[in-house]
């Protein structure tokens, strides 16, 4: 099982989400899950109910089972104190530097630079042990950025490690990469049962493959129950209006003469069915073309109620009954 679970997908697929209820599904029975955010927006907090998060790891809840889940705000200037202490004990005049607007100005000037310590810092907290040699977390779970962005945010160590041949930074890019290109990171990719979505799923799993990056499985989100099978669309497609009508009535729903009740209700009804047969077929299609990429499917149901911190643990749940892991 790799440890470190990359979540990444178009945006409004609900990726954020997704990598969410993947750290709960992960922190069953005992484990202890890191959640990690590498965009600054805040979503994981807002999901949680909790207030904005620091840059600190910190308990925001409790799986089943009694396993934890942490979450960490990765901040590029923080992040980049952290590095230049690690490896120059700066100390104060990395402080110093910072009041200075140095940081700002180096991660504003070379972005790549940004996603060497994102993606450092989530690799530091897979690699984490403690004093008696355990893995500080079973899983660090990533919530990445959207498909089109993720290969290169990922592989921009392997630039970094090109271009810097010794040192400290190219020493740091290849011991990111080696977590990065190894069977200890998985890469998910969301999507709906949409035509660009899913376009966009395969185009970023090319992208992936032709980097060397390790793809884990598709995360179909916002799967809409199924109302109506095969045979309940071919009749919607075959039957007459006064058959509909005659049902209506003998289920209660007013006479079946014309202008009744049932007669009025007729022509709504089959609407309704012809949509729902139109994207019924849509969606069809774009399972098929999921399915010609040769990995594994999971579906997460579209809820009802909406999103809430209980919606979250159902979308959990629904993870472990899939047996993601």
């Amino acid at each position: 099982m790799s440890r470190l679970q990359v979540v990444s997908g178009k945006g409004g697929t609900g990726k954020t989400t997704v990598a969410a209820a993947l750290a709960l599904a992960l922190a069953t029975e005992g484990k202890r899950t890191l959640l990690v955010e590498v965009e600054g927006r805040q979503g994981i907090a807002q999901l949680f109910e909790t207030e904005a998060l620091p840059y600190e790891e910190r308990k925001i809840a409790v799986a089943p089972g009694g396993g934890e889940v942490y979450a960490l705000a990765i901040d590029p200037e923080l992040a980049l104190l952290d590095y230049l202490q690690m490896f120059y004990k700066l100390g104060g005049a990395g402080r110093a530097l910072r009041k200075l607007g140095a940081i700002d100005f180096a991660t504003t000037i070379a972005p790549g630079l940004r996603d060497v310590l994102l993606t450092g810092k989530a690799c530091e907290a897979v690699r984490r042990k403690d004093r008696s040699g355990k893995f500080a977390y079973d899983y660090v779970v990533m919530d990445a950025p959207p498909t089109g962005r993720i290969t290169r945010f990922l592989n921009v160590n392997d630039e970094v490690a090109g271009l810097a041949k010794i040192g400290p930074i190219h020493n740091q890019a290849q011991a990111v990469m080696r977590v990065l290109k190894s069977p200890e990171t998985a890469v998910h990719l969301v999507t709906l049962l949409e035509e660009m979505p899913v376009q966009e799923t395969a185009d970023g799993i090319a992208e992936l493959r032709a980097a060397r990056l390790p793809v884990g499985r598709v995360i179909v989100n916002m799967v809409r129950p199924e109302v109506l099978d095969a045979a309940d669309l071919e009749l919607v497609r075959t039957v007459g209006r006064s058959s509909v009508a005659q049902a209506l009535s003998a289920a209660g729903l007013g006479g079946a003469r014309r202008g009744g009740n049932a007669e009025k209700l007729v022509d709504p009804l089959l609407a309704q069915a012809a949509e729902y047969a139109e994207r019924y077929a849509l969606e069809q299609e774009q399972r098929a073309v999921l399915g010609e990429l040769g990995l594994p499917l999971n579906e997460l149901p579209l809820l009802a109620e909406g999103m809430d911190l209980a919606g979250l643990y159902e979308l959990a749940t629904e993870l472990r009954k899939q047996e993601l892991s």
